[in-house]
């Protein structure tokens, strides 16, 4: 099987299901945007961030992959079999955040990004994740989206915020309040 399949030369796609689109369509938006949030997920992985949060990105990107072949599907003309996203999934985010926020300081002030790598690649994929919730948001609004996708992407990046914030107790990073001008 051969990577490329020069169908799409002509700036048109395939959804799951059959249904040609334009790539800038906000489904292919929707979905790339989460293979984007994905991909930096990966980078955040990449760093030395310990066994149990390497653990749960592993399980976020396995449902970032579920997500995106939802978002991928044609909802009138799909009868592929998909992976499944449940309240579960969003439950497991909810008792990460709870677990870590244990550990954390009350918030005083917003937080600048920054810190180290890993933490400034945490603000980097919670962006990208609010973009892809944003854009899924959209979606919504012209075709069906299972509300549930919307609700894991709206966790997802309370997840990475506290998550940056836990790193960076955790590998003695500097934490940098937002303290506006007077």
């Amino acid at each position: 099987m051969k990577v490329y399949t020069k169908k799409g030369d002509k700036g048109m796609t395939s959804l799951i299901g059959g249904t040609r689109v334009p790539k800038h369509h906000l489904r292919i938006e929707s979905y790339g945007t989460v293979d984007e949030l994905n991909s930096y997920i990966g980078v955040i992985r990449d760093h030395k961030i310990g066994e149990h949060e390497t653990t749960v990105l592993i399980e976020v990107q396995d449902r970032l992959f579920t997500i995106g072949s939802l978002l991928a599907a044609d909802p009138e003309k799909s009868k592929m079999k998909l992976p499944e996203l449940s309240l579960a999934d969003i439950e497991f985010l909810e008792n990460e955040i709870d677990k870590m926020d244990e550990d954390l300081p009350p918030m005083r002030n917003f937080v600048l990004p920054g810190g180290n790598k890993a933490i400034s690649f945490c603000h980097v994929a919670r962006c990208v994740c609010r973009r892809a919730e944003r854009i899924t948001v959209h979606l919504s609004e012209e075709s069906q989206v299972d509300s549930t996708i919307m609700q894991y992407l709206n966790r997802l990046s309370d997840y990475l915020f506290v998550l940056s914030r836990y790193l960076t107790k955790k590998m003695g990073a500097t934490e940098t309040p937002w303290v506006p001008r007077q």
